[in-house]
């Protein structure tokens, strides 16, 4: 999809739960045409604004699964989960991506749903300070497109609803690391450290620093404990065990596997940038979301 917009050219994606946001949306699609701006948005999050709205101004274009665009900002209208579709929907285009929080948490929201009318004023008056994260990319096996291969949080092998623990051989860099008996093994970002990995004892770790933690579900041995490991890494895992799957999730798109099919995990060649707002640091952010420090 191309367009011959004079301003700014926004990729909205969303969230179908919108019913409470819709004077916010009106007034920031009113923005956008004031803004001579042109908003791609993702048919889904389209198709259920006309079913509220009734119709959406000139300036909106829906795009479909599959569709090409490019864009100058993503905005992600909805929480964490939200966000990391957006991720997946943008893929590999270098556009810097915002959060704007409908949800509960909104670990990976810049602004509230209030301030959306007011996007392009933060942006003209440089508001914002753009932060690379790092990806991780499956490079083995071929997953199917609804599951992607990249995530921004994590990629977690794990064993089926009711199987038996797996085992998983894992290599880091082509040498033997361990022997995991686990339910499953969780490989984080940093930024993913406060997701998955947090709920199974792994380690905060602040988000722009290169590393990736490996840390075991429910390990059948105290010795398996979650280790820090560089970003730059090639972590290969061979599952193995009773069942004849194990499941494969990508920030929680997951596809079974066969047993025997080795993972390869690499970084992925591109960055996302994340936008935030200036004077954003890690420490507010552990205390405002997560409660951190609190007796």
């Amino acid at each position: 999809m191309s367009t011959n917009a004079q301003g700014p050219v926004v990729a909205l994606y969303g969230s179908k739960r919108q019913h409470n946001f819709t004077s916010q949306i009106q007034d920031f699609l009113a923005a956008s045409a004031r803004a001579q701006a042109t908003v791609l948005m993702h048919a889904k999050l389209y198709h259920h604004l006309v079913e509220l709205l009734g119709s959406l101004p000139p300036i909106v274009h829906p795009v479909n699964p599959g569709e090409h665009f490019d864009a100058d900002i993503a905005v992600s209208l909805g929480g964490d989960g939200t966000f990391l579709r957006t991720v997946q929907w943008i893929g590999a285009r270098r556009m810097p991506v915002v959060g704007i929080n409908t949800g509960h948490l909104g670990y990976l929201a810049a602004l509230s749903i209030d301030e959306l009318p007011k996007l392009y004023d933060l942006i003209a008056s440089d508001a914002f300070h753009t932060e690379p994260r790092n990806l991780l990319e499956v490079v083995s096996p071929v997953l199917p497109d609804a599951v992607g291969q990249y995530a921004l949080n994590e990629v977690a092998l794990c064993k089926e609803e009711s199987a038996s623990m797996i085992f998983a051989n894992v290599y880091l860099d082509g040498h033997p690391l361990a022997d995991y008996r686990c339910d499953g093994l969780i490989v984080a970002t940093s930024t993913g450290s406060t997701a998955y990995n947090l709920s199974v004892g792994g380690p905060i770790i602040q988000p722009t620093v290169p590393v990736w933690v490996l840390s075991p579900v429910a390990a059948h041995s105290l010795s398996m404990r979650p280790i820090v490991v560089n970003a730059s890494s090639r972590v290969s895992i061979l599952p193995s065990g009773r069942s004849a799957h194990v499941r494969l999730a990508l920030d929680g798109r997951s596809v079974l596997l066969d047993i025997g099919t080795e993972v390869v995990i690499e970084s992925a060649p591109f960055e996302l940038l994340l936008l935030r707002r200036d004077g954003h640091n890690f420490a507010d952010t552990l205390r405002r979301k997560l409660h951190w420090g609190e007796q």
